[in-house]
C-alpha cells in the first residue's frame, strides 16, 4: 500500500552524514525542509545540492521547501547565562538595553517597536508559552512586567502576546536576502513566516519571482490575525503550513484542535494544499519510539485531509532521524486505511472555472465510483493531479510530466506520485499504451485492470487537459 500523506521532514545538522541522508530517503521523505532561521546561506545551498543528488541516486523524487525566519520577536541575552524567574517577580523588557547584558531583573529584546505595541494588562508569553508575563506598565523603552508563570529562561527565546497583534512585518531584510538564495537553489516551495495578510503573500511572491524563482508559496498560519484572515491568504498562497507553536500561543492551546481542522477543511475546499506542522513526533528527538499521544496526533490529521505532516527538530537534531520518519509512515498507513479518508464528499454548489479543472474533478468522481485501479494525469503545470487531490479517494493518481519542477512540485499533494514522461514523444495511441505499460513496471496495475487517463489534445501545452480516457490494461489504448 502505497502512503498518500506526504512527509516533510527538516534538515540539519543530524542529517548532514551522507549515510542518515541516504536512510532518511531510504524511509520515504518527500520532502526536505530547509529551516533558514538557522545555519548559513552556503550550508542551505549545499544541503538542496546533496539532497537532489542523493534522490536522484536512489531513483526517488524530492521536492525542496526553503522556510524564511521571518519577524521572530525575541529576548537578547543574559550576560551570565539562563536565569530564574519566580511567580510574581517583577521582570523588564527593555528594548534600549545592550543585547548581551541580561540579568534576572530585565533583558533586552530584538524587536524596537515591541512597547509601542503592548498596554498595561496584555499577556506576553516567551519561550513558546512557558514563561507568562503580565504587562503592567510601559515607560519608554521598557516594558515593566510581573511572572504570573516563572521558570528558567535562556538567551534569544521568543515572545508573542496572547491574542496577536503586534505590528512586525512579515518580511524582514534577512527574509529578502533569503529568498534570492531560495531562487538561485531552485527552491520548489518558499515557507513565509508569521503572514498577516494576503499582502505580505503577495509581496514574497513578487520578490521571488523577480529572483527568477518560480517556488510554490507556502503560507505559515502562525498569528491570531492569519486566522481572522484565512481565506484571502489561502487564495494568495498555493499551500498552507498549520505552524502549531506560536500559533498556539497566540491562540492559546486549547483552541489549536478546532483551528486545525478548520485549516484543513477550508484548505481543501479551496484547492489548497496543507502542511501540519509542530512538535508532532517531538518526543523522538531523544527517544526511539513515539507516545500514544503523538501517534493519535499524527493519525487525527491524516484523517481530517491534511497533504503532509512535518517534522522539525526531529531530524534536524534529533538521535533518530530515519527512525522518526519510518515511525510516521506507519502512522499514516495505518490512518489511511480507515475508510474516512477515502470518503468524498460530494460539492453540489462547486462551479469549474476551467476545462482542465472540470476534467479533473470529473476523472475523480468517476473513479470513486468506478473499479479503477490507477489515474494517470498527463501534465505540464501539476494543476490536474492537484485538483484530483483535493478529492478524497484511495486510488493513487500518478503525474506523468517531463517537467523535472512539476514532479518535485507534486511531491507534496497528497495522493499524487511523481513519473518522468515525456507527454510530446509520440501521438495520443502511443503515449497512452506507454503511460499504461509504465504504470504496470511501476507495479501500479496489471492486465485487465482499469484506468483512467486525462490529457489534452494539443500535448505540451499548460492548462490544456480537456479529456478523460477510460481504458483497460492490455487492450487497445487508441484514442478513437
Amino acid at each position: 500500500m502505497k502512503r498518500r500523506t506526504k512527509i516533510v521532514a527538516t534538515l540539519g545538522p543530524a542529517t548532514d552524514d551522507a549515510r542518515v541522508l541516504d536512510e532518511l530517503i531510504h524511509a520515504g521523505v518527500d520532502v526536505v525542509r530547509l529551516n533558514f532561521s538557522h545555519g548559513s546561506q552556503p550550508e542551505h545551498i549545499e544541503r538542496a545540492r546533496r539532497v537532489r543528488e542523493r534522490a536522484g541516486t536512489l531513483g526517488r523524487e524530492v521536492g525542496v521547501l526553503a522556510d524564511l525566519q521571518g519577524p521572530k520577536i525575541r529576548i537578547q541575552r543574559f550576560r551570565e547565562g539562563p536565569v530564574h524567574l519566580a511567580d510574581g517577580a517583577r521582570f523588564v523588557l527593555d528594548a534600549a538595553l545592550p543585547a548581551g547584558d541580561g540579568t534576572r531583573e530585565r533583558v533586552g529584546i530584538s524587536y524596537a517597536a515591541l512597547p509601542a505595541d503592548v498596554v498595561r494588562g496584555d499577556t506576553l508569553l516567551l519561550d513558546d508559552g512557558a514563561i507568562v508575563l503580565e504587562v503592567e506598565d510601559v515607560r519608554g523603552t521598557q516594558i515593566e512586567c510581573r511572572v504570573v508563570v516563572g521558570g528558567a529562561l535562556a538567551d534569544n527565546k521568543g515572545i508573542n502576546r496572547q491574542g496577536g497583534g503586534l505590528s512586525a512585518q512579515a518580511l524582514t531584510d534577512k527574509d529578502r536576502a533569503d529568498i534570492a538564495v531560495a531562487a538561485a537553489m531552485r527552491a520548489d516551495y518558499l515557507a513565509v513566516s508569521f503572514p498577516r495578510s494576503a499582502d505580505d503573500i503577495h509581496e514574497a511572491r513578487a520578490l521571488l519571482h523577480a529572483a527568477g524563482g518560480r517556488a510554490g508559496i507556502v503560507a505559515k498560519i502562525e498569528r491570531a490575525e492569519a486566522v481572522a484572515s484565512l481565506e484571502d491568504i489561502m487564495q494568495a498562497a498555493d499551500v498552507v503550513m498549520i505552524a502549531r507553536g506560536d500559533l498556539g500561543v497566540e491562540i492559546g492551546d486549547a483552541e489549536l484542535p478546532a483551528v486545525q481542522k478548520r485549516i484543513i477543511q477550508a484548505a481543501r475546499s479551496l484547492d489548497r494544499v496543507v502542511i501540519t506542522a509542530t512538535q508532532m513526533m517531538q518526543s523522538m528527538v531523544e527517544n526511539p519510539i513515539p507516545t500514544r499521544a503523538e501517534v493519535f496526533d499524527v493519525a487525527n490529521a491524516v484523517l481530517d485531509g491534511t497533504d503532509a505532516v512535518m517534522l522539525s527538530a526531529e531530524t534536524a537534531i534529533g538521535k533518530y532521524p530515519a527512525r522518526v520518519v519510518q515511525a510516521m509512515d506507519r502512522i499514516c498507513k495505518a490512518a489511511e486505511r480507515q475508510r474516512l479518508t477515502t470518503l468524498s464528499a460530494r460539492r453540489q454548489t462547486m462551479r469549474f472555472h476551467r476545462i482542465d479543472e472540470a476534467i479533473a474533478k470529473a476523472a475523480m468522481y468517476t473513479a470513486n465510483h468506478l473499479n479503477v485501479k490507477a489515474i494517470a494525469a498527463l501534465t505540464e503545470s501539476g494543476a490536474t493531479p492537484l485538483w484530483m487531490s483535493r478529492i478524497s479517494s484511495g486510488i493513487p493518481i500518478y503525474a506523468l510530466t517531463r517537467h523535472a519542477d512539476t514532479r518535485a512540485k507534486v511531491t507534496l499533494y497528497r495522493g499524487v506520485y511523481p513519473v518522468d514522461f515525456d507527454v510530446t514523444a509520440a501521438g495520443h495511441a502511443e503515449v497512452n499504451r506507454e503511460a499504461l505499460d509504465r504504470l504496470m513496471r511501476y507495479g501500479a496495475v496489471r492486465e485487465g485492470d482499469l484506468v483512467i487517463i486525462t490529457e489534452g489534445d494539443l500535448a505540451g501545452v499548460h492548462g490544456g487537459t480537456n479529456a478523460m480516457r477510460i481504458l483497460r490494461v492490455g487492450e487497445s489504448a487508441s484514442p478513437r
